[in-house]
This record gives C-alpha cells, sequence and structure tokens, in this order.
C-alpha cells in the first residue's frame, strides 16, 4: 500500500463524486477521510488511496507529499 506509485497517485487522482469531486485526494480534509472511516471506505483502489491518504494524515507526513503536486496548467 505505502509504494511509490499510490503516493504519486495521492497528488494526482482527484475525487469522483461527494462533497470534495473534483478535489486532489491529497486534499481532503481529515475530517472528511475520518467520516469514510466510520462508514466505510469506497471498494477498490479509491478507497485504498483514502485510507492510505488518511493514514499519512494522522502521521503529519501528508506535507511530505504536498510539494509532489504537479503546478496547474492555466492554458
Amino acid at each position: 500500500m505505502l509504494d511509490k506509485a499510490n503516493i504519486l497517485k495521492l497528488v494526482q487522482v482527484k475525487m469522483p463524486f461527494g462533497k470534495y469531486a473534483g478535489r486532489l485526494l491529497i486534499d481532503l480534509p481529515e475530517e472528511y477521510l475520518f467520516w469514510f472511516d466510520k462508514q466505510g471506505f469506497p471498494e477498490g483502489e479509491l478507497g485504498e488511496l483514502m485510507q492510505l491518504c488518511l493514514m499519512l494524515k494522522i502521521e503529519g507526513l501528508d506535507e511530505v507529499v504536498q510539494p509532489l503536486k504537479r503546478p496547474q496548467s492555466f492554458l
């Protein structure tokens, strides 16, 4: 679960639904991820990435991942 490819996906994959649709997974609020932790994460890769994101946020490591975000293009 904690490998380079998954960490990169946290700064590339956007939340596909819900209140924070369109937001990068690494930018999801911790409270939102805790809600999923109680209610159940989505099945598959999305759920696994959200769990990884929550784990990084709990440990304070999300700040280490933030610099990996690509600058937004204004074209």
